[in-house]
């Protein structure tokens, strides 16, 4: 490339300035490369005509070289990058693409072939996009406050900032890169501590693993019957409104609905839900995240859609959870579900997961009419009826909600990405 020459920089998702030389988020953007001696150009339109008008623009100049980083693999995507790459050929503007979306080169891998939401106070996600936040949400989490040191214990938690990184929306818009993330904890195991919660964090190569399957499957991600080729059955405003019946269910659904996150463990339960208990297309709940979701990524996306629905990269197929197990486990006061669905709030301690259990008299008290005030279950699955009689009793603090869970069951405490990623493991 020649030193003298133009430089235009398609900004797709890597919007950061820490392990990109020319890039920033775009809520201040255009400060920092003003003060780098560059500008940004915003243009809402679709990329291959922006590009040319600015090549045409920029006619003069003899050599021009394209950086379309962020380098994508699923389809819609890849076809906007052919446009673009057509544009710059007619034109002969060089292209140069890199990835950058993954801890992990895809060259260095062991094989080949491979809306605005206004701000809701019940978030459990009180931040803003753009590269500042996102380092400023890391030295917090790491260096300010020491949470990752206790990650492991707290992370199935539901309420609160700390319970979790709450990395994901960044990597999603490529405003906080993967590789940083995993330099700042090896810097933390130096200086601080190591132990089994610095190491549980490393799970961000989940995304990088659902990257891959999208680089081998490509298209096989969207089809209903998934990478094994088996067919799902086919409810679902219910579902998406918050409205199935199933408390710990709908407060997980509304918390997205209101703020476009929602926690790992809410994530997996509303997902097994929708396809296990409902027997619906997964591929519904999976384009609902596509809109819903702030920390969405096609790729970890639609992997973990499958993995939830029994057709994707889960070797245990048919695994679905007990929803009001779920809600005793990690929301044992039921504080969470009255924080998301408030017509329940008179519903005291655990009482709250299973409503329909309750003598007439009790709703009555909590202000509670079942089919009217808060709808009864659309299901009912028979694995339900072992737990509702083994709700704690009192209103104490749960253990699991503001701080995680108090315990791990043996059998799973030890399964870090050693056991996901190894290639003989027990299950």
């Amino acid at each position: 490339m020649s030193t003298s020459g133009t430089v235009i920089c398609l900004l797709r998702n890597d919007l950061r300035l820490h392990d990109n030389e020319l890039l920033e988020s775009i809520r201040n953007l255009r400060n920092t490369m003003l003060n780098k001696g560059s500008n940004l150009v915003v243009r809402r339109s679709k990329p291959e005509e922006v590009v040319a008008d600015l090549i045409k623009q920029l006619g003069s100049v003899q050599e021009l070289l394209l950086h379309a980083l962020m380098f994508q693999v699923t389809s819609e995507e890849l076809h906007v990058e052919k446009r673009v790459k057509d544009v710059c050929a007619q034109m002969k503007v060089k292209v140069h693409t890199c990835w950058g979306s993954t801890l992990y080169h895809r060259d260095d891998l062991p094989f080949h072939n491979m809306s605005s939401l206004k701000a809701d106070p019940r978030s459990a996600f009180p931040c803003s996009g753009g590269e500042s936040q996102a380092l400023a949400r890391l030295k917090h989490y790491f260096w300010d406050t020491d949470a990752v040191a206790t990650y492991k214990e707290t992370r199935n938690g539901l309420i609160g900032a700390d319970y979790s990184t709450k990395f994901a929306p960044w990597p999603a818009m490529g405003s906080l890169s993967p590789r940083y993330i995993y330099h700042q904890i090896q810097q933390y195991e130096r200086e601080r501590t190591a132990n089994q919660s610095t190491y549980w964090v490393i799970f961000l190569l989940w995304r990088d693993y659902f990257k891959f399957v999208g680089v081998k499957y490509g298209n096989r991600l969207f089809q209903i019957k998934g990478r094994q080729d088996k067919s799902v059955p086919w409810l679902f405003n219910a579902w998406k409104e918050g409205r199935t019946g199933v408390p710990f269910v709908d407060a997980n659904m509304r918390e997205l609905a209101m703020t476009g996150l929602m926690s790992n463990r809410g994530r997996q339960n509303v997902a097994r839900f929708l396809t296990k208990d409902l027997g619906l297309d997964w591929r519904m709940g999976a384009e609902l995240n596509t809109f819903w979701s702030i920390d969405h990524d096609v790729c970890s996306n639609y992997g973990n859609w499958l993995y939830s629905a029994g057709i994707g990269n889960d070797p245990r197929e048919n695994r679905k959870f007990n929803m009001i197990k779920q809600g005793l486990d990690y929301d044992n006061n039921g504080d969470y579900v009255r924080q998301w669905v408030p017509e329940l709030q008179g519903i005291r301690g655990a009482d709250v997961h299973a409503p329909w259990t309750l003598s007439t008299v009790s709703l009555s008290h909590a202000h509670v009419t079942l089919g009217e005030t808060y709808p009864t279950p659309i299901v009912m699955t028979p694995e339900w009826s072992r737990h509702v009689n083994k709700k704690p009793s009192g209103t104490g603090p749960s253990p699991r909600g503001k701080k995680g869970p108090s315990h791990t069951s043996k059998q799973h405490q030890d399964r870090g990405i050693d056991f996901y990623f190894s290639r003989s493991k027990k299950l």
